[in-house]
């Protein structure tokens, strides 16, 4: 389905950045994936991939840092020659109350999760838009939409994404690109596992269970295949039925 495509995805060396890394490479598309440090984790996914038989790198970068963004994304566009994809899913927590919360802790939240995603959208908007074609999609999650006690930063940046989303979608369409957020619930993922069999929080989802990475993982593949080229600036909420 995506036999010919370069998929680039952050935080891709673990949890659901992992699984959209193997789903793409399921669906034939070459991974350039971004990782802040974890050496250990990153080779695990390269294995993952190369095993699938697509051509995949990892790349260490902060995405925080905008110089180091430009720099990877130069390393990127130099090993693959063309970028189609963009998936921004690093993310960091830092969660405490807004009263306890210091202002170094809100702002490196936001400085990962929301400026980072600017920063990786603009220099692969750099190659889509000479290709005039290409697709972004953004991690956002349902705290962005609805807030969550605790997470005034890690909200914020997350409703922030979903005004990037929509901005870049209304910016781009006419260039060929289109520009949509997944919204997931709660996951399981190592950040969530304390919570898998918190009743109070089984309670509130209707299907009663966390999503697995993987299903996270094919609904970004969809919006990146030519099935979704008509679907730009959405949010599609993925969450086990939070939201009835």
């Amino acid at each position: 389905m995506l036999t010919g495509k370069t998929a680039v995805v952050t935080g891709g060396s673990r949890g659901i950045g992992r699984a959209v890394c193997v789903e793409f490479a399921k669906n034939h598309a070459d991974v350039a994936f971004i990782y802040a440090g974890n050496k250990a984790k990153a080779e695990e996914t390269l294995g993952l991939l190369s095993s699938l038989g697509v051509k995949a790198r990892g790349y260490e970068c902060d995405i925080a840092d905008d110089n180091a963004v430009k720099d990877t994304f130069a390393k990127i566009t130099e090993d693959f020659s063309r970028i189609d994809i963009l998936v921004n899913n690093a993310g960091i927590t830092r969660d405490k109350l807004a009263v306890m919360m210091s202002p170094e802790e809100f702002r490196l939240v936001v400085d990962v999760n929301l400026n980072g995603a600017f920063y990786c959208a603009k220099q692969a908007l750099a190659v889509m838009l000479k290709q005039k074609s290409g697709k972004i999609i953004n991690i956002t999650s349902v705290s962005g939409l609805s807030g969550n006690p605790g997470q005034a930063n890690y909200s914020s940046s997350k409703a922030g994404l979903i005004g990037l989303t929509k901005t870049l979608a209304r910016e781009y369409a006419s260039k060929g690109v289109t520009c949509n957020a997944v919204a997931p619930g709660f996951v399981r993922t190592d950040m969530t596992e304390p919570f898998l069999n918190n009743e109070k929080v089984l309670a509130a989802i209707p299907l009663k269970r966390f999503a697995s990475p993987e299903e996270i993982a094919k609904l970004t593949v969809f919006l990146a295949s030519p099935a979704a080229d008509y679907i730009t600036g959405e949010v599609v909420r993925i969450d086990g039925g939070m939201a009835i």
